[in-house]
């Protein structure tokens, strides 16, 4: 009994809470919303779903793509890296690698070394052969894995979920070892970002190669390329009224209280601000790559403890705003949001849905100033009774309006009227 007190939970292990432990399930509430939302539908990576059936196809490819890098840096240089070499500098690894994972490992070291070696040098290969387009890589002329458009689009999704992420000091040690003329002076973070960056259509100066030390995975590299160098939380010098910190109206309820609405150019989708009464947001495309990073970013953030919590801000944000199909339709309408998802119902249902179980701390939200002056715009009454009431009522259409100029003009000569009235009554002779 005592033996079995002592013994240590396997499927989340007491050091998932350390800064070190970067990859995690799915939670559970969130799981049971979107079920298939976190596991892969094409390719494993990593051990938690590794050796399924659904994903044999890729992973015969596997070997394949590593014996051609093989092949190749040893055709470009006759000191190049072997096999063994690979093998070797993962094993160094194995003990960080483990610590990376909230669940206990249950694979030999020999198995896990394997798995990581071939899992980095495809994830890295891809990187090589679909986002350096001015390249074609030796060994791929015609490669029906790289250069099939479903498939590529499918390996995009699947290297952003939550459950299916190497350690990113793996894929830098296996790009070290494998970097080739190719490359050129390109880091991993540039390889990975080009290489989405085919579906996100972004400026390569919107583009940031940022510092490795930063990014535990994919998944969060991806998610800082969005977020930008925003504040962590709300600047000191700014003072927003507790008070004032609720959450975003939907886009009507906005607009009736007189707030505009306008797409901004920003280097990062998040940068939304409020000035003068009108709410800037930058543009955000909804499609299937999107919706999979946010549901999967979420996860992240909801997870792991020493990232910021940028993107579960902006999805509630988000979620305020599109109350209903008509508020997604507007936003769309206005050039803030492209809808490739289907019906903008489905859009509106997509961030309520996304929201239900998130944790939100107003306190420590990048937002709370945006959400602080939308609150105090709000309240000041006569501008909710001048935009809501009288504008909307007297200058809605022209009709409206020549009825309250001609309503205005007949009151003036009816003032005018008994003035001269009350004047010939006091001085008749005049």
């Amino acid at each position: 009994m005592e033996d079995r007190f002592k013994q240590e939970p396997t499927l989340l292990r007491p050091s998932a809470g350390t800064k070190y432990c970067t990859i995690f399930r799915a939670p559970k509430s969130q799981e049971e919303s979107n079920p298939n939302a976190y596991k892969p539908h094409i390719v494993s990576i990593g051990p938690y779903h590794h050796g399924k059936p659904q994903l044999q196809m890729i992973e015969q490819h596997k070997t394949r793509v590593f014996s051609i890098l093989l092949d190749r840096t040893s055709d470009d240089d006759d000191d190049g890296p072997g096999l063994d070499d690979y093998f070797t500098a993962v094993a160094s690894l194995e003990t960080d690698i483990r610590d990376s994972y909230s669940e206990d490992l249950n694979c030999e070291t020999a198995d896990l070394i394997e798995m990581m070696v071939l899992d980095a040098c495809f994830i890295i290969e891809l990187f090589r052969v679909g986002g350096i387009d001015t390249v074609m890589i030796p060994g791929y002329e015609d490669d029906p894995l790289f250069l099939t458009n479903w498939i590529v689009a499918a390996l995009m999704i699947d290297l952003l979920l939550i459950e299916n992420q190497i350690p990113f000091f793996v894929l830098q040690e296996i790009h070290k070892l494998s970097r080739s003329p190719y490359d050129g002076d390109r880091s991993i973070n540039e390889l990975a970002l080009m290489f989405f960056n085919r579906a996100l259509q972004r400026p390569e100066e919107h583009l940031r190669w940022y510092s490795v030390v930063a990014i535990t995975h994919l998944l969060d590299m991806f998610r800082l390329c969005l977020v930008g160098f925003a504040p962590n939380r709300p600047s000191p010098k700014v003072k927003v009224d507790e008070e004032l910190l609720q959450l975003m109206p939907s886009v009507n309820h906005l607009l009736l209280v007189g707030i505009n609405f306008e797409p901004r150019k920003s280097e990062n989708l998040i940068g939304v601000v409020f000035d003068h009464g009108v709410l800037r947001i930058p543009p955000l495309t909804i499609d299937l790559l999107t919706t999979s990073f946010f549901l999967n970013c979420v996860a992240y953030e909801q997870s792991y403890h020493y990232c910021d919590k940028h993107i579960s801000s902006y999805v509630v944000l988000m979620s305020g705003l599109m109350g209903n199909a008509a508020d997604a339709a507007f936003l769309s309408q206005c050039g803030m949001l492209m809808n490739l998802l289907g019906p903008e119902k489905d859009v509106a249902r997509f961030f309520c849905d996304l929201t239900k179980d998130v944790q939100f701390n107003f306190k420590e939200c990048y937002l709370a100033e945006v959400f602080g002056k939308v609150t105090q715009y709000r309240r000041n009454k006569w501008r909710i009774m001048w935009s809501a009431g009288i504008k909307r009522e007297y200058f809605g259409s022209p009709w409206s309006f020549i009825s309250a100029a001609a309503a205005t003009i007949l009151i003036v000569l009816t003032v005018i009227q008994a003035f001269f009235t009350v004047y010939t009554y006091f001085d008749p002779k005049k």
